[in-house]
């Protein structure tokens, strides 16, 4: 299998696979290839980049361990950040969203809430902020 950056009139570029070259050509030749943006059959083959691997004395990705470093790190700062917070649990929007008004003195709280929740809090102006590691609720721990 090949994968080509295809290029319709139109201008749109798109990924495509093909069981080879001459497969390409053949399905090209036949109109057989559209662009799945505009439908324009007038497609050819884009500019593409190859995928060269990197030599051995090139920079390789992140180690497994620093990896776990840099999470254990965030994992940390969050440990520490959210020992000055309190716990509201499935209370978070409405806390939230109270503080925000007026209605409740603001302070650092953590709890949980809905993805819809939290997308409300947002388009209402209300400032929060996912965590970026899981918390146990309080009442969850041993």
């Amino acid at each position: 299998m090949i994968l080509f950056d295809l290029k319709c009139g139109g201008g749109h570029v798109f990924e495509a696979w093909f069981k080879s070259s001459s497969a390409y050509d053949e399905q090209r030749a036949g109109g057989l290839i559209a662009c799945p943006v505009c439908g324009d059959s007038d497609v050819g083959k884009a500019l593409m980049a190859p995928n060269v691997a990197p030599k051995g004395n090139r920079a390789s990705p992140p180690a497994p361990a620093a990896m776990k470093a840099a999470l254990a790190a965030i994992a940390s700062a969050q440990a520490e950040a959210i020992k000055q917070s309190t716990w509201v649990g499935t209370a978070f929007a409405d806390t939230a969203r109270a503080m925000h008004s007026g209605e409740k003195t603001v302070t650092a709280i953590h709890g949980q809430a809905t993805r819809e929740e939290a997308k409300a809090l947002v388009e209402e102006g209300v400032p929060v902020a996912p965590l970026l590691v899981p918390v146990v609720p309080p009442e969850a721990l041993n």
